[in-house]
């Protein structure tokens, strides 16, 4: 019987599992740590009744302070680790050449968010203003948008277009690996860019000057000149580029890659100044916000982080779509951020909420791209595989407009806003195979009467 009771009262008290933990205990007791042949689990029985017949026996003292001696141990090895976080932080330390583009972000986001603020506030003070006018004669405008060309691109399926900073050029990449430059309205071809060795993914103006960037499937970044040559490569990615975009300085580019990075480089020295993970899966689209200070970057982790250029802090993640995101961008209003994925939404964030404001039930199939006005964001445009780009209200974001005309998946879309010109908006086509026993990339431009 008193065998029995002794057996009870071991199994109701509390006996460390990890063999160290229990080693420790018998030590502490004056034990010995380990009998010949004894395995854990016998070790930890043996405890558990020397504890058990310890506590019949009424040397509670002793049992009391070996807990308070392991308690003291584990205090002291938490403030250990504390210490050792404080000395060693977990971050990399960056580069001179990161720090100085920092500043030189910083003083320029300041500059350019003081005027955005200044003028939002002369049109909300200025009697004379009449934004609702406005909005409603650029929603007209694009209403009345119509088939302006269309236009042979390449061999093989379009991937990627973008405006020239003037408006007078428009460059579109293909999967062949080349990018061509063409003048705009007549779309004219002006030079071919040859040099990447796999597909090229998306091709980028410089909003500053009339350099262009292309994305490949090579794993690099080339930056050229409109004359065809080529004035820098950017290497270092692991794995295949996605998207690429110029930092509205134009000082900067940014390039995103299936290797779950994306970076930023001096366009200037061709330096790698920022390689920034964040998400768990590719990351596939970046927008720079238009005073410079912000940069956003979605992937197929259905996730969309925001980041501060001047810090290098993720400041916001954007959860809500439920499948890969493929295209994000930024208002001209310094507050909302588009974006658009497989799930065939277009969700409308808000930054200063920082939550979604809109959900556009967009497209019958996946959105590829989205991109708001550049000058005043008085509307945003998706496209999609569906065969169709779409005009959204920057207002209420109902539809204004759907572009019909591709005769296959549309990959990719610019808008060209030039002050004092119409604007224009650009789609290219990822041609069907089923459709083309020989697929022959397609180009059309829309333009506003």
């Amino acid at each position: 019987m008193q065998e029995f009771m002794m057996k009870k009262r071991a199994a109701a008290l509390a006996v460390p599992t990890n063999d160290m933990s229990v080693r420790t205990r018998l030590r502490r007791l004056g034990e010995p740590i380990t009998l010949f042949g004894e395995r854990e689990m016998e070790r930890r029985d043996r405890l558990r009744m020397l504890m058990a017949k310890l506590d019949s026996e009424g040397q509670l003292e002793k049992l009391m302070k070996v807990h308070e001696e392991e308690e003291a141990a584990s205090t002291a090895a938490a403030e250990d680790a504390e210490e050792e976080f404080v000395q060693y932080p977990f971050y990399t330390e960056g580069s001179k050449e990161l720090l100085d583009a920092r500043i030189d972000i910083a003083k320029y986001s300041i500059s350019k968010a003081a005027l955005r603020l200044q003028r939002a506030r002369r049109k909300r003070d200025d009697p004379d203003e009449d934004e609702d006018a406005e909005l409603d004669w650029a929603l007209n405008q694009a209403e009345s948008m119509s088939l302006n060309c269309s236009e042979l691109g390449d061999d093989r399926p379009l991937s990627g277009c973008s405006f020239s900073c003037d408006g007078e050029m428009l460059a579109t990449c293909s999967l062949s690996g080349v990018a061509k430059i063409w003048s705009v309205p007549q779309v004219t071809k002006v030079c071919t860019l040859k040099g990447h060795t796999e597909r090229a993914t998306d091709v980028a103006f410089s909003p500053v000057h009339n350099h262009l960037a292309t994305a490949s499937a090579d794993r690099t970044a080339r930056l050229w000149s409109t004359d065809g040559s080529l004035l820098m490569k950017f290497e270092g990615h692991l794995d295949r580029l996605a998207r690429v975009g110029f930092h509205p300085s134009g000082k900067y580019l940014g390039t995103t890659s299936f290797d779950k990075t994306w970076r930023l480089w001096d366009i200037d020295s061709g330096v790698e100044l920022l390689l920034q993970e964040g998400h768990s899966r590719s990351i596939y689209g970046l927008a720079f916000h238009h005073d410079g200070s912000l940069a956003a970057s979605c992937g197929l982790d259905a996730l969309a982080r925001v980041w501060d250029l001047r810090t290098g802090r993720s400041i916001m993640a954007l959860e809500g779509h439920v499948k890969p995101l493929l295209g994000i961008s930024f208002s001209p209003n310094g507050y909302h951020l588009a974006t658009g994925g497989e799930d065939n939404t277009c969700r409308i964030w808000d930054l200063r909420k920082k939550k979604s404001l809109y959900v556009i039930p967009a497209h019958s199939n996946l959105i590829s791209q989205v991109k708001f006005e550049p000058q005043e964001g008085y509307y945003l445009v998706t496209s999609s595989y569906d065969m169709t780009a779409k005009v959204w209200s920057g207002r209420d974001f109902k539809p204004v407009k759907t572009l019909s005309a591709h005769e296959a998946k549309v990959t990719s879309l610019d808008i060209s806003a030039v002050v004092g010109s119409d604007p224009e908006i650009f789609s290219v086509q990822w041609p069907s195979i089923f459709c083309n026993p020989v697929m022959i990339g397609k180009a059309k431009k829309f333009k506003i009467n």
